[in-house]
């Protein structure tokens, strides 16, 4: 990773949490145990305060940002999808921000909920616990079902597991110049996507 300190403000890191190396990290953040950080995700604690809590993930190309005297936090467990952006915000315990979806200051996702792909929270936007966020600007469209939570829950529990592989295994390394005979496939344990409807 390349970690900056501001004004006397350095990140913090989990030993148990994984950073890529081509993330950035600015001033006060903080990122909790057994958590995940992408490749060129952005969490700038210049202004505001920046937090993953504990087994949270944040893909690639995530960018945290807020404005002074903000916090940008992503609770227990969240999960952020590829190209998020989240903006002075709180993503509750358990949620999901789809990729590409923006969520602005003072938003709070309540704990188990999902915001869609390519949605846009407005500032101030609240919802209630276990709630299906979707469009630009986004609503409520429905409660989520259990088993939509628990499906949640098992790609959170891949992110985390991913972790600790990065953190035992991931090397720079030259690409090879052909395919290898026999090549090997990565680990599968059956995790699969699973389409939510309105």
């Amino acid at each position: 990773m390349t970690c900056y300190s501001l004004e006397g403000l350095t990140p913090v890191v989990h030993p148990t949490a994984y950073v890529h190396p081509t993330a950035v990290l600015i001033g006060d953040v903080i990122i909790g145990p057994h958590c995940y950080v992408g490749p060129l995700a952005s969490l700038r604690g210049d202004f505001g305060r920046i937090v993953l809590h504990e087994g949270a993930n944040l893909q690639d190309t995530c960018v945290m940002h807020g404005f002074p005297d903000s916090d940008t936090v992503v609770e227990r467990n969240g999960h952020i999808g590829h190209g998020a952006v989240l903006h002075g915000c709180r993503i509750g315990a358990d949620a999901l921000v789809g990729m590409n979806a923006v969520v602005m200051d003072n938003a709070h996702i309540a704990p188990r909920s999902f915001v869609s792909a390519a949605a846009f929270v407005k500032a101030g936007f609240r919802c209630q616990e276990q709630s299906l966020v979707m469009g630009s600007p986004a609503t409520v469209k429905r409660s989520l079902r259990d088993e939509e939570v628990a499906w949640k829950q098992a790609g959170t529990r891949q992110y985390q597991a991913l972790a600790q592989r990065c953190l035992a295994s991931l090397v720079e390394c030259l690409p090879l110049r052909e395919v290898e005979a026999d090549r090997p496939r990565l680990s599968d344990d059956g995790f699969r996507p699973k389409p939510v409807s309105c």
